[in-house]
């Protein structure tokens, strides 16, 4: 019989998924807290925890990361609220098998569960097994490359200048240059490194639900407030919390984000308690909050108050010494990640590298890659496993000046439509290529795919691969 540790601090969602689980004949133990789980692993073995993403003393994340130290055989499958899923594909980077959003669908939970069971984790070599880490350190933290062209370089120096004071930092670039990445980077070089840094998507943020993500709310403050909720400027309390595309923040939250970067407290929503907090904040943006400010999208306060130190993020055209660093790292990831062993680019793969303008940056360079790994069946990324468009006169990006900015090009770029319509295109033949070697298994295509399972039946669905 396998057993199961179940880490959820809701009672009674714990005794319902407890008493499914059991009822299909699976062995489980409960906990309500990070410390209470790692304790029952000095008496017991389990072959998979089951956690919430969310607990009184900590986060599933740091306990994830304590198993796959101390106990890396054993399989963790992280629970997450809609809000939570960025997160939770980041944790499967540092391990998760995979992830499941509340509400739970009980054949899903049951499915996951014993695919989970019977994947076997390769062995690693031995090691003594540590405390648990005070926050986890992702996979990818330490793949931030500092690269070697003149561009790469003032910005490293001006990071390392950053990093070790307090000052909040705004990070302003296009669309795909690393700006997370950047914000990890401060991170790790300040005195706050051994904190929790936590990442929003400002964008992703429903409006109405927006403050109550960020500051928490207590029970009862709103219809479906159903339990009190710690947000995320107090889970990141001692660290640093990193707020990209800011600018999508609506006016009331702005209001509330300038009142907790003022008093250093922060208000529940429906709650009349100040909580203390002590955070770092990072923000991003790929638009020009000075404009916003000057249209009234966008309080002139609030951005003087995040813009105590500005970096930029640059754009991969204009750091074309650092391409080749790169694409071997973006290829070492997608070989490990698709298992595969691709051994580098052709010449010719290289001369279309070099001529392309890079306008989706190193989001693109990256996907690009996965792509190309996953169509190679040679030891080298030919020219047929990249999109047509990446070479092709009539629709390439690359016959815009390398020289200007995105905003000075638009009118030699495909129209909007053209670019929608070679995206569709590639993506529904990645969608299927994935589909057709996981032999249509819908877990392992949605983990390779990096999305969760309900944007890919959504996307099966709209390209009829169902």
């Amino acid at each position: 019989m396998k057993h199961i540790l179940l880490v959820e601090d809701d009672l009674t969602y714990s005794r319902i998924v407890k008493t499914f689980l059991e009822k299909n004949g699976f062995s489980v133990q409960t906990a309500i807290k990070v410390k209470e789980a790692q304790q029952l692993f000095s008496n017991s073995k389990f072959d998979l925890i089951i956690a919430d993403f969310r607990l009184p003393d900590g986060t599933g994340m740091e306990l994830l990361q304590w198993s796959k130290i101390n106990y890396p055989q054993t399989q963790v499958i992280l629970i997450t609220h809609y809000s939570d899923i960025r997160i939770a594909i980041k944790a499967m980077k540092l391990g998760a098998f995979e992830y499941i959003t509340k509400p739970i669908n009980p054949d899903e939970l049951l499915a996951t569960v014993k695919e989970s069971l019977s994947t076997k984790i390769p062995e690693l070599a031995s090691a003594e097994p540590i405390a648990a880490p005070s926050a986890p350190k992702a996979k990818f933290q330490s793949s931030y490359l500092i690269g070697n062209s003149v561009e790469a370089e003032k910005l490293e120096k001006h990071i390392q200048l950053v990093s070790p004071t307090d000052l909040s930092v705004l990070v302003m670039g296009e669309t795909g240059t690393g700006k997370e990445f950047i914000s990890r980077r401060i991170h790790d070089l300040s005195a706050r490194k051994d904190g929790p840094f936590i990442a929003i998507d400002c964008g992703a943020l429903p409006k109405e639900l927006a403050g109550s993500e960020l500051f928490g709310h207590v029970k009862g403050a709103f219809t479906g407030a159903l339990e009190n909720k710690t947000g995320h400027f107090e889970m990141a309390n001692g660290g640093t919390i990193f707020l990209d595309e800011i600018g999508n923040l609506g006016y009331e939250v702005q209001i509330q984000l300038l009142r907790a970067i003022q008093e250093r407290t922060i208000r529940k929503i429906g709650g009349n308690k100040e909580i203390q907090i002590d955070v770092r904040i990072i923000a991003a943006t790929n638009d020009n909050l000075i404009v916003q400010a000057g249209d009234g999208h966008f309080r002139e306060d609030l951005y003087h108050r995040l813009n105590e130190f500005t970096l930029s993020a640059i754009p991969l055209r204009n750091r074309k010494d650092d391409l080749e660093d790169f694409a071997d790292q973006f290829l070492e990831e997608s070989n490990e990640r698709l298992v595969k062993s691709v051994k580098g680019f052709s010449p010719e793969v290289w001369e279309i590298f070099l001529g392309y303008d890079w306008p989706g940056n190193l989001r693109e360079l990256r996907n690009i890659i996965k792509r190309a790994v996953l169509l190679s069946a040679g030891s080298h990324v030919e020219k047929e496993a990249l999109p047509a468009d990446l070479y092709e006169p009539s629709t390439s990006f690359s016959g815009a000046n390398s020289s200007s900015n995105s905003y000075s090009r638009q009118a030699d770029l495909p129209s909007p439509k053209d670019y929608k319509s070679q995206w569709v295109e590639q993506e529904k033949e990645l969608i299927q290529k994935v589909l057709m070697d996981t032999k249509f298994n819908k877990s392992k295509t949605a983990r390779i795919l990096n999305m969760d399972r309900k944007t890919l039946y959504s996307k099966m669905e709209k390209y009829g691969l169902d």
